[in-house]
């Protein structure tokens, strides 16, 4: 089976850290590029940030964790990252990743359009709260 499989999610201080791992089974991983999205209640879902294939040169972020949230990948754990530092309560939500083809599409692109995503995750939740 090809599935995605988040972790690392949990409760949080304002102004603390979570990291959160992506780790893909049945699959390759390195050749897909890779985004983050997350969804609070009584908001859209947003691309919080993507990642391109392989060497995973190209990276975007939303203007609302720029600065704070890093995204990586280690082809070799078959795993993506998503380190999350000075949290806010705004960052609370349920985060997916997901994973793609990219082809010739820009990063930007294929962040702000999570239809193009070929496999999701179920989720991790991250609370921010004091």
């Amino acid at each position: 089976q090809s599935q995605l499989a988040e972790s690392g999610g949990g409760l949080a201080q304002p102004g603390g850290s979570l990291k959160l791992s992506c780790v893909a089974s049945g699959f390759t991983l390195a050749n897909f590029a890779v985004g983050w999205f997350r969804q609070a209640p009584g908001k859209e879902r947003e691309g919080v940030s993507c990642i391109s294939g392989s060497s995973g040169s190209r990276t975007t972020y939303a203007d609302s964790v720029k600065g704070r949230f890093t995204i990586s990948r280690d082809n070799a754990k078959n795993t993506v990252y998503l380190e999350m530092n000075s949290l806010k309560g705004e960052d609370t939500g349920s985060y997916v990743c997901a994973a793609m083809v990219q082809g010739s599409l820009s990063i930007q692109t294929i962040c702000s359009h999570p239809s193009l995503y070929d496999y999701w995750g179920v989720g991790t939740q991250v609370t921010v709260s004091s």
